[in-house]
């Protein structure tokens, strides 16, 4: 039965209400009374989110969804602060040789896992070749040799070259420390049963999980860092409409909401006087909206189409109005907030003159209507305002140059994956993180040997230049801090001038709190960091 424009408001309405309702009942099923304790009691926090994992072991599987709880029930050899200064956790200390051929790994003598065995050299040297072989990002540790263990507290990593994006592949939500007596039995790794009932040492247990409703996790009572952590009990409900768990938010019935991209919900969730926002925490993620160009598909082979249509798509206004100035502008590679972006990038700001000239110099004049030629834009499904509206404002914007876009739809998130990684495009949105060092999240978006046909977020541009190949790997290797930045100045400078992708803005990540939590995550890693400090001041409003 089709609906009137009239009374789909008020179906909407209804309809999210009763989501919201069941969210909250769900939630009280659960957790009896959310209603925490005091910071000495240790206390429940609810959390609502999206996303929803498909298992817990963030050794092999990347992402948002896995890497929170995956950094709660394992430990990992380093965390970060704010600062981007690498801290203890499993490991109290660590070296460097001088050669940059080798990090040592002095363990903690106290960390046990859940079930009471004591983590050793022998759990970190089977988890850094695990993730080694398993984990998606092949680079992060493909400078790995070997680990030896000359000692039960002594790992000695062993490298084929120096790797200075090591220590922060040793964060939680990049190498969890897996137990070898649980996954060292001879099963695969990416399918062991233990990734949906996993033994860990990190600050909490996985106790319960229904699948795609929501998972418990328990405080650890023997965790190795004492007094840690604060709260007794984290339950995450997984829930698939936004708007109901900002609802949820907004009524007390859940604490937490991670993640929020959408600007609507950023300033809805800014008015609420009892909750907390911030888009602290994703300086690691970095996570940079764009638009990307099939750069072998005439005539976006050609730079010069490339750039004017760069200098006719107006990011400021994008920022600016589309998304309420809620979004960092980004203009390279790596996203802003790294200590290594580069500013002095060209920028593309609006300039229809020259946007014009360059199409003209490439050969595509004015047809009698005005028009130069078609092309085709794609966007993610489910992310309205970072993807399908810039697309749709972009095919008005760019017909001011002559250029008509027609914006393709997909079903879902496979059918769109499934065209851009087969590169069945002609320009499409995308959103891609940093994953805080380049050598993890961003080489495998600009190297040649990346191109890789049928897997997404490869170098799914086509995007070939020797010269970008060279600076990449140099700068993978390279120990000194101010030349590695030197060598990533170039390459962002020399990327953006080739135009495979139009940069545009960093994705407005927010974490939403309620107010009377302390302890707030808002290191580099922000959610996806151990929430062992988290805990309740006061208790909320009932």
């Amino acid at each position: 039965m089709s609906s009137t424009r009239s009374d789909r408001p008020r179906s909407l309405k209804a309809s999210l209400l009763t989501v919201a309702l069941g969210l909250a009942l769900a939630a009280t099923a659960i957790a009896p009374s959310i209603k925490p304790a005091l910071a000495a009691d240790g206390g429940t926090v609810v959390v609502a989110s999206t996303q929803v994992p498909r298992h817990f072991n963030g050794a092999v599987q990347s992402g948002m969804a896995t890497a929170m709880p995956s950094s709660q029930i394992f430990a990992s050899p380093l965390r970060y602060d704010d600062n981007w200064k690498p801290q203890p956790y499993l490991a109290k200390s660590w070296e460097t040789s001088a050669d940059g051929l080798s990090v040592t790994l002095k363990l903690v003598d106290n960390a046990l896992f859940h079930d009471g065995k004591p983590v050793t050299s022998e759990d970190v040297a089977f988890s850094i070749m695990t993730i080694k072989s398993n984990h998606p990002f092949q680079t992060m540790l493909a400078a790995v040799d070997k680990v030896d263990t000359p000692d039960p507290l002594t790992a000695i990593i062993r490298l084929k070259h120096p790797h200075p994006a090591l220590l922060l592949a040793m964060s939680p939500a990049l190498m969890p420390i897996l137990p070898k007596h649980v996954y060292g039995d001879g099963q695969d790794v990416k399918s062991h049963p233990a990734n949906l009932k996993p033994v860990g040492s990190g600050p909490y247990r996985l106790t319960d999980y229904k699948q795609g409703e929501f998972y418990t996790l328990e405080k650890f009572d023997k965790f190795f860092i004492p007094g840690r952590p604060k709260l007794d009990k984290i339950v995450v409900r997984l829930v698939s409409d936004a708007n109901a768990a900002v609802v949820s938010l907004e009524r007390g019935d859940v604490n937490v909401l991670p993640f929020v991209a959408g600007v609507r919900d950023i300033e809805r969730i800014e008015k609420m006087p009892s909750v907390v926002i911030t888009n602290k925490g994703f300086d690691g993620v970095g996570p940079v909206n764009w638009l990307a160009f099939n750069t072998k598909k005439k005539p976006l082979d050609d730079v010069r189409v490339r750039q004017a249509i760069a200098y006719a798509a107006n990011r400021d206004f994008i920022t600016g109005k589309l998304m309420n100035g809620k979004a960092k502008v980004a203009t390279s590679p790596i996203a802003p907030g790294s200590p290594l972006d580069e500013p002095g990038v060209e920028m593309y700001k609006l300039d229809l003159a020259k946007s014009q000239k360059l199409l003209d110099d490439a050969g595509l004049t004015k047809k009698p209507d005005g028009s130069r030629m078609t092309l085709t834009i794609d966007y993610i499904p489910g992310s309205d305002e970072q993807q399908r509206n810039v697309a749709e404002y972009l095919r008005s914007q760019l017909k001011r140059a002559g250029i008509n876009l027609e914006v393709r739809a997909a079903a879902d998130f496979p059918t769109w994956a499934q065209r851009v990684s087969n590169y069945d495009f002609d320009l499409t949105m995308d959103t891609v993180f940093n994953w805080g060092d380049p050598v993890i999240g961003v080489d495998r978006t600009y190297l040649s040997s990346n191109i890789r046909k049928g897997i997404i977020w490869s170098n799914t541009q086509q995007y070939s230049n020797p010269k970008v190949d060279d600076l990449l790997a140099k700068a993978a290797q390279e120990t000194s801090p101010e030349k590695r930045k030197a060598l990533y100045s170039d390459f962002q400078k020399t990327v953006v001038t080739d135009a495979p992708i139009y940069f545009i803005n960093a994705v407005p990540y927010h974490n939403a709190f309620s107010k009377g939590l302390g302890g707030l995550p808002t290191s580099i890693w922000g959610m996806m960091s151990p929430l062992d400090e988290l805990y309740w001041e006061v208790p909320p409003r009932t």
